[in-house]
């Protein structure tokens, strides 16, 4: 899929951004891999370790923001990109809480940015990464985040030549300013900070959340929102993996801040297909006519029954904190080795 192709990746020095390279140069012989992102340290630190320095020939980097739709079309000019993986935002609930300006900029105008620029280049696919918290958002940082879903599902209209889809999933496994690292910060100390000790979230691991793109990317016909079936774990077992005499601390939720997460709601439900390790919500289930799931006798898909949601305390799967501690030990094995 992704051979003698080119990939342009907003925010690709994140956690996200470099392992999905890293993916990309392993299973592939891709034509060449645009990074695009604001931090020039950020670039010039990825653009340092081993692998990407091997491949420096297929490896260009862009510093610049997704806010300046004038630096973008230059990224874009003369590069002959095929797909656009869009996974730069701001990202933190509670600075978006104080700093709303900040966030609808980059997360809405920036958003609004890429789908005009991929219109004009007539790329032939884009992907935006969302979040569970875009799924009746309570906080800004969901907000923008729900606006720009919608933005690029009613991209599709405009054109015939480039897709837009949307893939939404739950918190990656240790990504930056994820409650992973921070809670592994605190183990001297053995203190955590819990907001309510019935919290819930979704997971989902970084080679798994790369998987599911690549999936989505080549299943995507345009307007579609992927939502994995992932587990979910009670962050009080987060700290249970992590030391079995740490001492809990409950804080309170804080601002813009959930006990529970959301990845389909039920007004999303009617709208939804389920198949067997994924869900795809439509703009328009009834409308679409690719759909012949009312004829098919087969398990799967299938439209999800009246008032369903998938949150993250209702979910099927839940990790043991056994299972915490192994994913945690993977991904310190994985990070800081």
């Amino acid at each position: 899929m992704f051979n003698n192709k080119t990939i342009f990746i907003t925010g690709g020095t994140g956690s996200f951004g470099k392992s999905f390279v890293k993916h990309l140069l392993e299973k592939y012989k891709v034509k060449k891999i645009i990074i695009f992102s604001r931090d020039e340290l950020k670039q010039y630190e990825m653009s340092k370790i081993e692998m990407f320095e091997k491949n420096k020939k297929l490896i260009r980097f862009f510093i610049g923001d997704i806010r300046d739709i004038d630096r973008l079309r230059l990224a874009f000019r003369n590069n002959n990109i095929d797909y656009v993986v869009h996974t730069a935002a701001l990202k933190q609930v509670n600075a978006s809480e104080y700093n709303p300006f900040e966030f609808i900029k980059t997360n809405i105008i920036g958003s609004q940015n890429i789908i005009q620029v991929c219109l004009e280049f007539q790329i032939r696919k884009v992907i935006a990464l969302s979040t569970d918290k875009a799924a009746a958002p309570i906080n800004l940082y969901g907000a923008t985040k729900l606006c720009a879903d919608k933005l690029f599902i009613s991209s599709n209209v405009y054109s015939n030549k480039t897709l837009f889809s949307v893939i939404r999933y739950g918190n990656v496994m240790g990504s930056r300013g994820s409650v992973v690292p921070i809670f592994l910060k605190l183990k001297e100390k053995n203190i955590y900070p819990i907001t309510d000790p019935k919290m819930t979230r979704f997971n989902i691991t970084l080679p798994d959340a790369i998987k599911f793109v690549c999936n989505s990317i080549s299943k995507m016909r345009g307007g579609e929102i992927f939502v994995p079936k992932i587990p979910s774990f009670q962050v009080i077992d987060l700290v249970k993996a992590i030391s079995k005499t740490g001492k809990i601390n409950v804080i309170g939720l804080r601002p813009g801040e959930k006990i529970h997460e959301e990845m389909i709601t039920k007004s999303d439900a009617e709208n939804t297909l389920e198949f067997k390790d994924y869900f795809i919500i439509y703009n328009n289930l009834k409308s679409n006519k690719s759909i012949n799931f009312f004829k098919s006798k087969k398990k799967y898909p299938k439209p999800c029954e009246e008032e369903f949601s998938y949150s993250s305390n209702k979910n099927k799967i839940f990790l043991s904190p056994a299972q915490i501690k192994k994913l945690i030990n993977d991904f310190k094995n994985t990070f800081y080795n």
